[in-house]
């Protein structure tokens, strides 16, 4: 699958790790379509960057936890950029710590929406011009959290797993088509919404001896979107410098 091939969709690129995502896979030659929902302003700064440095890359506004308008985004990046040969499902909503005793079923769904619900629409909507064209990429975004067992994240921490299964379920349905499907799973990895927070309790428990940057999560992604990677399929990929071993 030759980069020329198409374009790569990343969902919450207008910062955080999204938006090294975005960069990363433009560096590599793909033309990448920048979802955002609130951050129009950032959407376009991430566009401006990538197309300064010579790529290709357009905004597009959607929620991707709605039916209707994941499709309506599916198509508009196929119309302008072309086919979507790299689905990267990134968006995700606020993480609560929520304590056992006042956990709520409505707290599972909060975190099921983005990590299930929302990929399932993403994925249905790429994968029949994947299937057409002959292969494609779909690279998940999890979190180390689901092996930590972090009191008060039982909610985000379920819905984690619940998308590594997904995972590894949709790679079994379409390795025949020529689709892989992985997760790339972060640890703590400092971003804009981390700001004020002190890493060090964190850090004294990474083998490496440092946080981990965007950059490097960004350059896995780019691994498992790449031909190198054509051999890869139902795996979870951690990057959190040896934090979590499972």
């Amino acid at each position: 699958m030759a980069v020329a091939d198409g374009a790569a969709l990343v969902t919450g690129a207008s910062r955080g790790l999204g938006a090294h995502i975005a960069r990363r896979l433009a560096a590599d030659g793909w033309a990448v379509a920048v979802n955002y929902l609130p951050d129009r302003q950032d959407a376009e700064r991430v566009v401006a960057g990538i197309v300064a440095d010579g790529g290709r890359a357009a905004a597009f506004r959607a929620d991707v936890t709605d039916e209707d308008e994941v499709a309506g985004l599916v198509a508009a990046v196929e119309e302008r950029l072309g086919p979507v040969r790299v689905l990267v499902p990134n968006a995700t909503g606020p993480q609560p710590v929520v304590p056992a005793l006042e956990l709520t079923w409505q707290d599972h769904l909060d975190q099921l929406l983005f990590f299930v619900k929302s990929p399932t629409l993403l994925m249905r909507a790429a994968v029949p011009t994947m299937r057409r064209l002959g292969g494609g990429r779909i690279i998940q975004i999890g979190s180390d959290l689901f092996e930590r067992s972090e009191p008060g994240m039982s909610a985000y921490s379920a819905a984690k797993g619940a998308q590594l299964s997904l995972t590894r379920t949709w790679a079994r349905e379409l390795g025949p088509l020529g689709i892989t499907v992985n997760v790339v799973a972060p640890g703590w990895i400092p971003v804009e919404r981390h700001a004020g927070m002190d890493p060090s309790s964190y850090l004294r428990d990474v083998p490496l001896g440092r946080m981990g940057t965007p950059a490097e999560v960004a350059d896995v992604v780019a691994f498992l979107a790449s031909d190198g990677a054509r051999f890869v399929t139902g795996e979870r990929i951690t990057v959190n410098g040896g934090h979590a071993m499972d």
